[in-house]
């Protein structure tokens, strides 16, 4: 089964890998990580389904799970702890699910790729929903792990979707949308944290961002939904209200106080030089989008 995976062939490029210079071998790498954004751009008609799936899951007041084991599940992990700090989402909207528990995203847990009762526990043990989304990512998309999640997924009736790096993947079977990036053999034969890796994590920023504007966390191309938990993060806000609104720093500063550390609020605030409760009440009738607010 695993000689007929592209991602498991070896590469023609790199049969002497050994043999070549380093920068031999950083060139190489270079030249085929060139190809992964092509092989992804021949899948947005797929990805945009599986956003439009995602944004009717929170839309429904459900959430997005990752579920994956090795690099593919802490590829899904770190894509959902990003989306707090980003995106001002309550930590349970988007979750990652790894084989083994949170344990394997430092340590290699034998075996639990291979368990197909811990998927459902995992599962289970989050509660999941008709109206959550679950996401399954397999470079060789046939890890029993995923492929249980998703079987069990389908059957309490939550959306599911798949991406994987090879065509005709097993899993896709499982998902109502499937995302297939064909990435090909890697330079180091089966080690699809290389190129296959890099096209997961291109396709899952692309799920997470899109489906954060589809519900209104993004004003223009400013993230104005931003979670200020430092000093860092609080001037990242002031400056994103200094250029939304087009006004100086000291301006920017004052409404961030009068909108209590809310950067959208502020926003409404200075361009319809309104109340706070005015700005409040408007962005709740426009459903967080900042622009519908201004209308």
């Amino acid at each position: 089964m695993l000689e007929r995976l592209t991602t498991e062939q070896r590469n023609n490029k790199t049969q002497n890998l050994d043999e070549m210079t380093t920068k031999e071998i950083l060139q190489v790498m270079n030249e085929e990580d060139k190809t992964v954004a092509i092989a992804v751009s021949k899948e947005l008609a797929q990805i945009e389904k599986l956003v439009q799936k995602v944004i009717a899951s929170f839309r429904q007041g459900g959430r997005l799970i990752y579920m994956g084991a090795g690099t593919s599940g802490r590829l899904g992990i770190l894509d959902a702890v990003e989306c707090p700090p980003t995106f001002g989402t309550e930590k349970e909207m988007v979750q990652g699910l790894i084989a083994g528990g949170l344990e394997a995203f430092t340590n290699a847990v034998e075996g639990a790729e291979d368990n197909e009762e811990l998927a459902v526990r995992d599962l289970q043990s989050i509660g999941l929903t008709e109206k959550d989304i679950v996401i399954g990512i397999a470079a060789s998309g046939r890890t029993p792990y995923v492929i249980s999640g998703l079987r069990y997924a389908k059957q309490i009736g939550a959306a599911t979707g798949s991406i994987a790096c090879n065509k005709g993947a097993e899993m896709s079977k499982y998902a109502d949308i499937s995302v297939e990036v064909e990435t090909g053999p890697e330079i180091l034969t089966g080690s699809t944290r290389l190129k296959a890796g890099t096209a997961q994590k291109m396709v899952l920023n692309m799920i997470s961002t899109a489906s954060m504007i589809g519900i209104g966390k993004v004003y223009k191309n400013l993230m104005v939904d931003v979670q200020a938990t430092n000093v860092k993060l609080k001037e990242r806000a002031k400056r994103i209200i200094m250029q939304a609104a087009d006004v100086d720093a000291k301006t920017a500063e004052r409404y961030y106080e009068a909108a209590r550390g809310h950067v959208k609020t502020a926003i409404v605030m200075i361009l319809l030089q309104c109340s706070y409760e005015e700005a409040e009440k408007r962005l709740q009738k426009a459903n967080g989008f900042v622009r519908r607010a201004l209308q």
